[in-house]
């Protein structure tokens, strides 16, 4: 089911940030008015709803369960698509024929419905978070607004589902980084309502002066506070005849950078082996895993797709162990993918 934005241009003009608020509320009220009065578009293992906004040219698809049970702690997952990726594509299902081998590299979709299993005492729901431009990054450049922009389409989301007082998390891939930073950068303490924090090689745009103390900060506030990062050395990829990145510029220097930094503040073991670098810190809590590329080749969605996204949600927690997966093993979810 589609859902458009209400909005209405006052004879003075309108003020961005109280009317997209609004916006934002009358969405919250449209979208659960559909849900449980008039149901949503039905898939495998759940349904969908998703809300249009046109003043803001941002697009979110909520990936719900087939019932939403109060007695069960409700965990809400925003996950930023990666630059140039459509929903469908990021939802993923099994390919046939002329389809678009886009359908076969995240199937976002089908681990979710794996974690449902495993974390079968969560009401889990993922919003899918995308743009009309298909890139975060050039999103966020169209108006220094726009992170507060990302804030409140956080909270207005978040709102949707008040009743069932969810857990957040701030997922991404790729580009879709841009969105958790742009969040991270429109407040001026991460709340604690946001309980987990991860970049599937998504991190380009951290920095130091913007993030290290804010994230420090956060992850001391509660034990129930989760980052993740997981990255590949793409310092080393040739395209085209080209550097895929700068020195500085890709996940895999970033991401080491992250790491040091962060080290000023808690303490990591570091383990190494011939495909990975891993950084544990406040025991598990802070897990930063690279992996090594030394044929030079491009891993970028394999992150996600060998089990990246079911790692960064229970990774270092008992559904961990329950689920028997392993990141950068074979699918575990592969009995999920829908038609």
């Amino acid at each position: 089911m589609d859902i458009k934005f209400c909005y209405k241009q006052s004879a003075n003009g309108v003020s961005h940030r109280k009317s997209r608020r609004s916006i934002g509320l009358c969405a919250a009220f449209l979208a659960m008015f559909s849900l449980y009065c008039l149901g949503a578009m039905a898939q495998s293992g759940g349904r969908l709803i998703r809300i249009d906004n046109p003043v803001n040219k941002t697009l979110t698809e909520l990936d719900l369960p087939d019932t939403l049970d109060p007695r069960l702690q409700t965990l809400l997952i925003f996950y930023a698509l990666p630059n140039g990726n459509s929903i469908e594509w990021t939802r993923g299902k099994k390919i046939t024929g002329n389809d678009d081998w886009h359908f076969d590299i995240q199937h976002i979709a089908a681990q979710t419905r794996y974690l449902r299993q495993v974390m079968d005492d969560h009401n889990i729901i993922v919003a899918y978070m995308a743009n009309s431009l298909k890139s975060w990054p050039a999103w966020k450049r169209l108006s220094p607004e726009n992170p507060f922009e990302i804030r409140r389409l956080v909270d207005s989301i978040g709102g949707i589902f008040q009743a069932f007082h969810p857990d957040i998390m701030l997922n991404s891939h790729s580009g879709g980084g841009s969105f958790v930073f742009g969040y991270l950068d429109a407040v001026d303490r991460i709340p604690d309502r946001i309980k987990r924090i991860a970049f599937i090689d998504s991190d380009y745009g951290y920095e130091d002066s913007l993030h290290t103390a804010k994230l420090g900060r956060w992850l001391s506030a509660g034990r129930d506070h989760f980052l993740t990062v997981l990255a590949y050395n793409d310092s080393v990829v040739i395209f085209n005849g080209k550097p895929l990145v700068s020195p500085t510029g890709g996940t895999w220097w970033r991401s080491q950078l992250l790491q040091r930094k962060l080290a000023d503040s808690f303490s990591f073991k570091a383990t190494a082996d011939t495909a990975f670098r891993t950084y544990r810190g406040l025991a598990g809590r802070i897990d930063i895993r690279l992996k090594t590329n030394p044929e030079g080749k491009i891993y970028h969605t394999e992150q996600v797709a060998r089990n990246g996204f079911i790692h960064t949600v229970i990774g270092g927690t008992k559904y961990e162990k329950k689920g028997g997966y392993t990141y950068w093993g074979d699918r575990a979810y592969s009995a999920f993918i829908a038609e």
